[in-house]
């Protein structure tokens, strides 16, 4: 049975170094107890961030740090986990050319991509005839793009697609691992680029049962936040709405839903799947009138390297 994926992230910092050591001894615990838990270090800025599968899920765990384990630690806002997708076949090329003083670097790759069908991955297909590239050059090729796929053209990582490796040169002196590894990443983006990317967001399944008397309003204020009304079934005096809504628009769902109901619903949510963005969110809090194409706040880079944070400078 497959773990659910992360759809939520935030970073945490801890005050003190002592907080700085009971962080990472008390997520390492977490981990153990929850897979669903993942943490990394975002190389960009250093900060620990925690992903887990909704707002309530990361709220428990900050709260177990604090109850269980005595860390004080400055929390940042929830955020969503999107996702890019490629729309269209593309063809693209990377090459490495680097001059130095010591030994030069020189690498050469042209790739094919195609979108995959959801829940595909990740596919490469090494097609090289004729030695055009050797093969002890075909796994760095590999894991350049696997690095560009977390980066994507947007900001986000990319889902579900297929490259065929076709295609490239070498040079007999200065072609290295390293030079491949680059013009692999090279190639990738350079594809990416003309496949069409867009962005994808995670959708809930939401289901809330209320008094018939604030029906509408629950109703009215699911549309007001994206979502689509599945079905509606009265129940004596309550009523079972159930929607699919974007999980951008349900933060903080719980309070506003127990003053639009004056405490009279109660309601489930859960990942149902990843689906284009159907509006243009603005995820800072200044200037909501702006135009944007994503989200503004990227998705934080990171590697599963274990949960140390960077000593304080």
């Amino acid at each position: 049975m497959d773990l659910p994926e992360p759809i939520v992230f935030l970073a945490i910092e801890p005050k003190t170094k002592a907080d700085r050591e009971k962080l990472a001894q008390g997520l390492q615990i977490l981990m153990v107890e929850d897979p669903t838990l993942r943490v990394d270090t975002a190389t960009r800025t250093g900060q620990t961030v925690i992903r887990g599968t909704g707002e309530l899920h990361l709220e428990v765990i900050v709260d177990r740090l604090e109850r269980e384990f005595n860390v004080l630690a400055v929390v940042g806002k929830p955020q969503v986990a999107y996702k890019e997708t490629l729309t269209r076949p593309a063809e693209g090329e990377g090459r490495y050319v680097r001059q130095t003083g010591g030994r030069d670097q020189y690498g050469y790759v042209k790739i094919r991509l195609w979108p995959g069908g959801p829940g595909t991955g990740y596919v490469f297909e090494n097609h090289i005839v004729d030695g055009a590239i050797p093969n002890e050059f075909i796994k760095p090729i590999d894991e350049g793009i696997k690095e560009e796929l977390t980066r994507g053209v947007l900001g986000y990582p990319v889902d579900d697609v297929r490259v065929e490796l076709y295609d490239g040169s070498f040079h007999d002196i200065d072609s290295s691992e390293i030079a491949f590894k680059i013009a692999g990443s090279m190639a990738f983006h350079d594809a990416a680029k003309k496949a069409e990317p867009v962005l994808l967001e995670p959708v809930m399944l939401v289901e809330v049962v209320v008094p018939k008397e604030h029906m509408s309003d629950v109703t009215g204020d699911f549309l007001r936040r994206r979502g689509q009304i599945h079905s509606q079934e009265d129940r004596g005096r309550t009523s079972i709405v159930s929607a699919r809504v974007p999980l951008s628009e349900m933060f903080g769902y719980t309070t506003d839903l127990r003053s639009r109901t004056h405490g009279g619903a109660s309601y489930s949510m859960h990942f149902d799947r990843y689906e284009p963005l159907s509006a243009r969110p603005d995820t800072d809090d200044e200037d909501r009138s702006a135009p944007v194409t994503a989200p503004r706040t990227p998705m934080p880079k990171g590697k599963d390297a274990g949960v140390a944070l960077p000593e304080p400078e």
